[in-house]
């Protein structure tokens, strides 16, 4: 195995060994959102050079969601202290030829989704290259794990220690929904929270997935924080 595969290999074992695992669930309509990226997204590259995707969508959802659930973003340290942070340091989890990488980027509390899209594009990229310091690599608080990029339909992430969870995101499928009373097909994606339940409880685990779910499917809201 690479280096990186067997750090990889010892941190996963030792989040398995410590941390107390759930998992809970939520599903997203992706309506508004493929709508908005779609409309916008040409303008965007033009005027400022940004490939939108959906991530820098899901970042800012869940810096919005970790402001008003602050267990989510917290940590265990020296097996007894609870710390809390008012900052947004997210570890992205990017799978290179050599292993999985989670680089971070920095207090995307403060950032906007085009600022935070910019900036986990350069964090990828600095992976793929093969251009990552230490520094890129530590002191994250909370991490997204996309693995709708390769397919996956739905999944149980893995937190990252010392972090208390993790937000999976998974691929877009068009299934039939009830709407209104009636059947509609829509743009449906799963989302899973996998969260330490040592200091997470099972309310706050949901009521967070609950708002990445309004932000998501509402992204007026999350532009105007509403």
């Amino acid at each position: 195995m690479s280096r990186i595969r067997q750090r990889t290999a010892q941190r996963l074992k030792e989040s398995q060994n410590t941390a107390a695992f759930l998992t809970t669930f939520n599903e997203v309509d992706m309506s508004r959102l493929i709508e908005l990226r779609k409309t916008n997204k040409e303008a965007i590259m033009e005027k400022h050079g940004v490939k939108l995707g959906f991530m820098g969508f899901m970042a800012r959802a869940s810096a919005l969601a970790l402001k008003e659930i602050p267990a989510v973003n917290a940590s265990i340290e020296n097996d007894d202290t609870i710390v809390y942070r008012d900052y947004v340091d997210l570890s992205i989890a990017a799978s290179i030829p050599k292993g999985l990488v989670t680089p971070v980027v920095r207090n995307i509390e403060s950032m906007g989704i085009l600022q935070i899209e910019k900036a986990i594009g350069g964090m990828v990229k600095k992976a793929r290259d093969g251009k990552l310091t230490m520094d890129d690599l530590t002191g994250g608080s909370f991490t997204i794990s996309n693995s709708g990029v390769w397919g996956s339909l739905f999944g149980t992430p893995i937190i990252n220690l010392p972090q208390t969870a993790v937000l999976g995101t998974y691929g877009t499928m068009d299934r039939p929904v009830a709407v209104d009373g009636q059947v509609e097909i829509r743009p449906m994606m799963y989302i899973a929270l996998t969260y330490d339940h040592r200091i997470i409880d099972g309310r706050e685990a949901v009521q967070f997935l609950v708002l990445v779910k309004k932000y998501l499917e509402h992204p007026a809201t999350m532009m105007l924080e509403l």
